[in-house]
């Protein structure tokens, strides 16, 4: 099937925004809350959000589990990519997010679990109250999914 970029697959999925997000240029979103070592940048652009931002827009909102409108307790649903540079940190998930490694390596271990290494082409889901770690070993790119 022939996919014109100007028009979306299934509507509001455009396909030149997910295959760019490997070099789309992000905004600043500041230091990874999460972070529990030396501090993390991270750098993201939404690409839809459920409080209405159209398609293609950053919002300047983080992707952590805590911080920033997408992981709230509203029940609010974004996608999107996010980059952050090495380090430790520990997450929290308040909602479902689904993610799909672009660049860089990091190992996740649930409370209580075995580590898990990802990296670019894998793929993972953290279900609300998820609870663990992320180390990650060089700056990592991921689309992201919440919900």
């Amino acid at each position: 099937m022939s996919v014109d970029a100007g028009t979306p697959v299934v509507p509001g999925v455009w396909p030149a925004h997910l295959a760019a997000a490997a070099s789309a240029e992000l905004e600043d979103w500041g230091p990874l809350a999460e972070a529990t070592g030396e501090p993390m940048a991270t750098r993201g652009l939404t690409l839809w959000s459920s409080e209405g931002s159209s398609e293609g827009t950053s919002e300047g909102t983080s992707e952590g589990s805590s911080e920033g409108t997408s992981e709230g307790s509203s029940g609010d649903q974004e996608a999107g990519v996010w980059e952050c540079t090495a380090g430790p940190s520990y997450w929290v998930q308040e909602q479902h997010e689904f993610v799909h490694i672009l660049a860089g390596t990091l190992t996740v271990t649930a409370d209580g679990g075995s580590p898990v290494r990802l990296g670019p082409g894998d793929s993972a889901v953290f279900p609300r109250g998820w609870r663990g770690t992320w180390e990650l070993h060089e700056t990592v790119r991921k689309v992201y999914v919440i919900f």
